[in-house]
């Protein structure tokens, strides 16, 4: 009988975004969707409410970080978040356009990701405001792997304009592997 390789854990922080519809509804959703065998919500920050970054014509944002535990390898993940992201109706029609859900791999633990698909950590981390003030809520300490500095270090580079903590809170789900 050949022995079966042990699955290894990994930290994930998962950046989650909704500008229309009922965005708070949108929010919990993800989190209680992305909960799986292979993926364990086990943290949510609270929510924050941002102003558009990169197309202003659009409403404002209500964004939150979670922290998870997972087996995946960085494709798989992407792939399970992308298809998280299509089966609650996510479609892209402008780019950094309004959306009713989006779902960004932020960090892998200290991994570094550089495909044409996907990049770990998110390319775009040490500029957003509307990331970084919910992960520091998170994961204060946590380092950059490209830039080795902390995410509070990363937040107190940037203008503290355009980001508002709400009353939202979100909840981690029951873990299924209990069930």
């Amino acid at each position: 009988m050949a022995n079966r390789p042990v699955p290894v854990t990994k930290s994930v922080y998962l950046g989650l975004g909704s500008n229309v519809g009922d965005r708070e509804a949108e929010l919990r959703s993800a989190v209680r969707r992305l909960t799986s065998r292979d993926l364990r919500v086990t943290r949510v920050s609270s929510v924050y409410e941002t102003e558009p970054m990169y197309k202003q014509d659009q409403p404002a944002f209500l964004n939150a970080v979670v922290e998870a535990e997972t087996e995946l390898y960085p494709m798989r993940l992407l792939l399970r978040v992308a298809n998280l992201e299509l089966d609650m109706g996510r479609r892209r029609e402008a780019a950094n356009g309004p959306r009713n859900i989006d779902i960004d791999v932020l960090l892998l633990e200290s991994s570094i990701v550089d495909m044409p698909a996907l990049q770990i950590p998110h390319p775009r981390l040490h500029e957003r405001r509307f990331v970084l003030e919910p992960l520091a809520e998170l994961a204060p300490g946590l380092k950059h792997p490209k830039l080795g500095k902390t995410v509070t270090e990363l937040l107190a580079l940037l203008p503290a304009a355009g980001v508002r903590r709400t009353d939202i809170r979100l909840v981690a789900p029951l873990d299924i592997r209990q069930k």
